[in-house]
């Protein structure tokens, strides 16, 4: 097989990302939660592989006529931010003007991140809250707290996008990659779990969600208050 063929399948294993997003905004729409998240947690697993596999078969070198960074970002704002947000909207999770309040920002400052040429830090890391609406509503979801927590939350990381904070990569992150790709894997490991059990609270899911979620959201703040001598990661 050529090097040419290797990266057109690495960009056509990157782009069945958006059927997965299909399928899980087609059970969405009939408020199958538990399927819907099913489908993204696909969707998340295929985007974590999709990056290692471009930088090995150097798709941009092999084949430059698709962008694979604009299809990844396609995919992305599909899988981590619309789907999510039309969930957390449908859902009783927050009731009347909340979820439209919660929907508009949401989307809005997405959009604005994912255009920030800014959103990358010199050692790969994330500029802000990358988005990873995701995780945060299938969270939600598994733990159903007050409407106030939930639209406090939304409002904080949305802010949090715009600022200088950062939030570990789980691959292109070489501090402590030891533990974030392993914690990365575990709650996707858990989000299916979670899902599959249908959010049921007595699930040992739950408590993986909790743990693994607040390492992923808070290991680049830790890294940034506990700099290495000679750290240039600078946003």
């Amino acid at each position: 097989m050529t090097q040419q063929m290797r990266a057109l399948l690495v960009h056509l294993f990157t782009a069945t990302g958006a059927v997965f997003a299909m399928l899980a905004m087609l059970a969405a729409v009939d408020h199958k939660w538990e399927l819907m998240f099913l489908w993204l947690v696909v969707a998340f697993a295929v985007d974590g592989i999709d990056g290692p596999l471009a930088r090995k078969y150097d798709v941009q070198q092999h084949a430059p006529e698709f962008d694979g960074v604009l299809l990844d970002l396609i995919i992305d704002y599909l899988t981590y931010v619309f789907i999510p947000a039309f969930a957390l909207f449908k859902s009783d999770l927050l009731p009347g003007w909340t979820g439209w309040l919660a929907i508009i920002v949401i989307t809005f400052a997405s959009a604005m991140y994912f255009a920030d040429t800014r959103m990358k830090t010199k050692d790969n890391s994330f500029s802000g809250f990358p988005g990873c609406w995701n995780m945060l509503v299938l969270v939600l979801f598994a733990l159903e707290p007050n409407f106030w927590i939930i639209l406090g939350l939304v409002v904080v990381l949305a802010v949090a996008m715009f600022l200088p904070l950062k939030f570990v990569h789980p691959v292109r992150t070489e501090r402590w990659r030891w533990l974030t790709l392993p914690m990365a894997l575990a709650w996707t490991f858990f989000a299916g779990w979670a899902a599959w059990v249908h959010f049921d609270p007595q699930s040992w899911a739950h408590w993986g969600l909790v743990v693994t979620s607040i390492y992923l959201l808070f290991a680049g703040i830790v890294q940034q208050l506990l700099p290495r001598k000679g750290d240039l990661d600078r946003l």
